[in-house]
This record gives C-alpha cells, sequence and structure tokens, in this order.
C-alpha cells in the first residue's frame, strides 16, 4: 500500500502534542514488540466467525505486546460494513489497580473527535444552512479575519480543510487543565481573535499566508486545531445549540453511543482509562497545567495524567469506547446509515472524501488508494481510525499511553489483515 500521507502523533515543540498536518502514515515498517508479559492483558471482546481468523489475530497481538514494555493498554475494533465483527482490549487500563483493557473502557480520542465535528458541520450544510465557501462571518456576532490579509473570507471549507490560515497559538497549548473546561468554548473563541484579549496574539495566531492557500509553506504547522474549535461555534450560532447538545441530539443518541460525550460530565468517569507518559516524555508533560502529577505506585516509569481537558475541546476531546466508535465508523462505510438511522447522505460522504477541496478531503485522508482516516494524539493518548472504500472494511485503535503512536502502523496491518483472511 503506498504511503503518500504521513501520520505523526509526536509534536513538533516539546509544549504540547497534537498529529501533524500530514497525519496519515501507512508504512509498514517492522519494529519491536511492545509489552512485557508482567503487563500483558486478557484479550476479550466480540467474536470472529471464523476461528481460525481469530486465533490467528489473537496470536499474533499477543506476539506483538511481548517486550520493550510501553505500559498502559489499547482498545481496538474491525468492521465489515454494517457490523462489528471483533472488539478487544489488551494491557492495562489502570496499571496501580492492575485492571485490564477492554473494549467497553473510555478514554478521550484526541483527533480523531474532528471526524464528528466535521460530521455535524455537513450535516447541517446538508440542510442548506450555509454553502461551503460562504464567508463564516456571516453566521457569528463578531469577526474572525486573517489580520495578514483582512480583505480574504475564511471559509466552511477552508476550516474544514486546514487551510484557513489560523494558527494553534500558545494560549491554545496552554489551554489544557483538569477537568471539564473552564471556559465556554464562545468566550475562548471570540477571545482568540478579539485583540484586547489574554488569548488574542497577533503573530501567534494567523499564518503570514493568504486563507485558501492551495500548497501553504509547511512549517508553521498548517494543520488548525483551533479551526476546528471555530466550527463547533458555527454550529452553536447556526442551531442556537451547545455544540455538545447537538452532537448527543444529531449523531450519539441516533447511533445509539450510548458511552460517549465531549464532557467528563457526560460519561461513566469510573470507566475511564488512566492515561500514561513515560518519564521520557517528562518535559513535554511539564507543560500541562495539570497539580499533583505523580509517579504510578506500580511503576516508576510512567507518570499517570489526570482527566484533563482544553477550551477548545471540538478538535479533539470526544471521550468514548470502540464499541460505540465503530458505530459511528460504520455508517460511515454504510453510505452514512446504519440500523436505519442516516447521519449523512452518501453524496455528502462522497464529497468528503474527495481531492475537490484544495486538492484534499474534507477533514479524512487517504493513502490514495481507497483508504481513509483519522489519527489522534495528546499526552497519554494515541489512537487511529481507518475504513477502505474498496472492501468496507474499518478499524479502531485507542491507546492510553502515547508512545503508542509508534506502533498504530503494524497494529493496523494485523487487524486489516484478519478481515481479509475470512475471504479467503
Amino acid at each position: 500500500m503506498k504511503s503518500i500521507q504521513k501520520r505523526r502523533y509526536l509534536m513538533e515543540s516539546e509544549a504540547y502534542r497534537k498529529e501533524n498536518d500530514t497525519y496519515l502514515h501507512f508504512s509498514r515498517r517492522m519494529f519491536g514488540t511492545v509489552f512485557s508479559a508482567g503487563l500483558l492483558g486478557i484479550l476479550t471482546g466480540c467474536q470472529i466467525e471464523n476461528v481460525d481468523t481469530q486465533i490467528q489475530l489473537e496470536d499474533k497481538l499477543h506476539a506483538l505486546f511481548n517486550s520493550d514494555p510501553v505500559p498502559g493498554g489499547l482498545s481496538a475494533a474491525v468492521v465489515r460494513g454494517e457490523t462489528l465483527v471483533w472488539s478487544g482490549g489488551i494491557g492495562q487500563a489502570d496499571i496501580d489497580a492492575k485492571l485490564a483493557m477492554t473494549s467497553d473502557h473510555i478514554q478521550n480520542i484526541g483527533s480523531i473527535s474532528k471526524t464528528i465535528t466535521a460530521t455535524a458541520v455537513m450535516q447541517l450544510w446538508e440542510e442548506g444552512a450555509f454553502e461551503l465557501d460562504d464567508d463564516i462571518n456571516e453566521f457569528l456576532p463578531f469577526s474572525i479575519r486573517n489580520p495578514n490579509f483582512p480583505d480574504k473570507p475564511i471559509t466552511f471549507k477552508q476550516l474544514l480543510a486546514h487551510r484557513s490560515s489560523i494558527k494553534d497559538g500558545t494560549s491554545y497549548e496552554k489551554s489544557y487543565a483538569c477537568g471539564d473546561p473552564s471556559v465556554s468554548l464562545s468566550d475562548w473563541i471570540q477571545g482568540y481573535f478579539s485583540h484586547d484579549n489574554d488569548f488574542y496574539d497577533l503573530n501567534d495566531n494567523f499564518h503570514t499566508w493568504s486563507p485558501g492557500t492551495i500548497n501553504p509553506p509547511k512549517s508553521p504547522r498548517v494543520y488548525s486545531n483551533v479551526g476546528y474549535g471555530v466550527l463547533g461555534l458555527l454550529v452553536e450560532h447556526i442551531t442556537g445549540e451547545l455544540f455538545s447538545d447537538y452532537c448527543q441530539k444529531r449523531i450519539f443518541i441516533p447511533l445509539q453511543m450510548k458511552n460517549t460525550g465531549w464532557y467528563l460530565s457526560e460519561i461513566d468517569q469510573s470507566r475511564h482509562t488512566k492515561l500514561y507518559s513515560n518519564v521520557s516524555m517528562s518535559v513535554r508533560v511539564q507543560h500541562l497545567a495539570e497539580e499533583g502529577l505523580k509517579k504510578s505506585q506500580s511503576n516508576g516509569d510512567v507518570y499517570p495524567h489526570c482527566l484533563y481537558s482544553f477550551y477548545n475541546y471540538p478538535d479533539g476531546l470526544l471521550r468514548t469506547n470502540v464499541k460505540d466508535l465503530s458505530r459511528f465508523l460504520r455508517a460511515y462505510i454504510n453510505d452514512g446509515k446504519l440500523d436505519g438511522v442516516q447521519i449523512l447522505d452518501k453524496n455528502t460522504i462522497d464529497l468528503m472524501l474527495s481531492d475537490q477541496h484544495f486538492g484534499r478531503g474534507l477533514c479524512w485522508g487517504t493513502d490514495g488508494e481507497g483508504l481513509w482516516g483519522h489519527g489522534g494524539g495528546d499526552p497519554g493518548v494515541a489512537t487511529y481510525m481507518a475504513f477502505t472504500t474498496k472492501e468496507d472494511l474499518g478499524v479502531i485503535i485507542l491507546s492510553n499511553n502515547g508512545d503508542f503512536r509508534n506502533y498504530l502502523s503494524e497494529i493496523e496491518s494485523i487487524l486489516f489483515e484478519s478481515l481479509r483472511q475470512q475471504d479467503t
């Protein structure tokens, strides 16, 4: 499978961890395995119809997690069309409690969250609320412009495709804190673009290239997390509902995603995984506004994070499990429909999964050969979700240790291989 885009989970500076603009990586490099036998959890979950295939899948995952420990665990799911074929967990959701990871455990999933935000936006586009090339200022009570190009409108399409020229500034990096966000999405976004606000910085919040530039400079990073916060706020102003409420009403409840929410207050926190960073990442950890950070009692090389958040939550703070998320992925694979519920029209999904938008898709990235996906990374988080339009197959991987970012490609290969073996 040819690699034309690259998924990165390392941050460009030591200040924060968010995946790179070119967030898909489909190389099949080999690497050392991940877990020591002492941390290996029990693989449990839905069963693959072909018993031999399931045994091979689980044997390969057990072999993978054999050495070079990355403390923590992961949950995964494989889907075919409308069906959840297999889901399971390996390793530990809580190291100190020696709690095995399962496919029922909840965690924040990083920038895979953007696919939910993009879906909410495109639902409103289907209803005729706006056109993709509309100036977003027509829908906001305040103005968003790049001061370097005050006459150039910023559009919905630019935001969805990371071509708005809005940059993730220092105030974004500093907004991480324990618990649910203490600043509303509306106050955060308006402050980010208001000259008299502490969140505003002319040089830090905007690129020096024009909105809608097809091939902007690769540095500073083009990928815009703040842009997806703006999209969430646009949903609020168009609908008159909080973005979190809209998603519950129009996506999570219809798809029966009962263990999913944007806020800690919306989910069962007793089922939330602990999130871990290794000591080697301690410099990065210091940039989180966390109180009481201390070593795990069971593993001195690991730091457990608090359950943190940030103001710009539509870009990466969805909390869910692989079973719930598989329902969303299966809807995409099945032309926007699952169990009789249509969340997007087929034509809308086809539009999103095309290169008509500055030469790229809307939100989703591709390898150019029919594989579409999105990765995610945050402190203590490494995630990946992808599907093939040619075979109607999909995989989801959620991990509670950011160092798993180095191994997601190989895990993805194992999961896709298990699906294809059923056809032989």
